[in-house]
């Protein structure tokens, strides 16, 4: 599933290809992915009117409409941009295609139609609708607030890292790499967790959601020190060669090191 480095990567994209165009045309190939509104609705909010900005919270890429509200897109499992000329590159999973005036398409592109899109008046009514907690990345997140977010929590690291309640961005892989990189099992408790490690957890999940954005969220690119890209069958430790091991968490498979992590808690 697209994480937060995936979505603003998508933000950065849009940003660079899609704004002060006029929308000429809107086409919803799958309308079940959209939420709270006809395709009426979305073609009579875009149609004629231009992107005008982006914002990101966690997952959520939200795309400003000229006198309009927001557009938000959600990007489920398998979900993309992509902004192209010819209709012949239109992409196989094109969900949502947007025409714009000059001649180029904006297609949400997914292979599983487990994304969402819908029409925001307001971006912050809709975090507090969706119980979301603050971004990852965001300023305002700093290590006091994120220890007192994970305070008096019972149950597992990594669950708790992904819940979008009390931190909204990091799903499945970068919660696995983030505690790869402090050296704490998926399954640890929270409540065995001292301060330091907390802050150590912070500090890493800051450093390693920017260093995803800077690689364009292509594991293959990420540094040597880094799991992600052996997260797969017979994947080994880029530290010590181990071959690493997996462990069912709240449901969800988690990659981890037993010599840079420790056996299960």
């Amino acid at each position: 599933m697209p994480e937060l480095p995936d979505v603003e990567v998508f933000r950065r994209y849009l940003q660079a290809t899609s704004l002060h165009k006029r929308i000429a045309e809107v086409e919803l190939r799958s309308p079940e992915i959209l939420v709270d509104a006809s395709v009426q609705d979305l073609k009579a909010t875009l149609c004629g009117r231009s992107f005008e900005s982006t914002s990101r919270h966690g997952k959520h890429l939200f795309v400003k409409v000229k006198d309009d509200g927001w557009l938000m897109l959600h990007f489920g499992m398998t979900g993309q941009l992509k902004y192209f000329k010819e209709l012949q590159k239109d992409p196989e999973y094109d969900r949502l295609l947007i025409s714009f005036g000059n001649g180029y398409h904006l297609a949400y592109d997914a292979m599983r139609k487990l994304g969402e899109v819908q029409l925001v008046d307001d971006v912050e009514q809709f975090i507090a609708d969706h119980e979301l907690g603050p971004d990852a990345l965001s300023p305002d997140l700093n290590a006091d607030t994120f220890v007192d977010k994970f305070a008096g929590r019972r149950g597992m690291i990594k669950p708790a890292l992904m819940n979008q309640r009390i931190i909204a961005g990091v799903g499945n892989v970068y919660s696995d790499e983030i505690l790869f990189q402090v050296g704490i099992h998926p399954r640890t408790k929270i409540n065995d967790l001292d301060r330091s490690q907390l802050d150590e957890i912070y500090q890493t999940m800051k450093e390693v959601l920017r260093t995803a954005i800077e690689k364009q969220a292509d594991p293959e690119r990420f540094p040597d020190s880094y799991i992600t890209e052996q997260r797969q069958k017979d994947g080994r430790c880029p530290v010590c060669g181990e071959r690493l091991q997996t462990v069912k968490v709240s449901g969800r498979t988690a990659y981890y090191c037993p010599n840079q992590q420790g056996d299960e808690p």
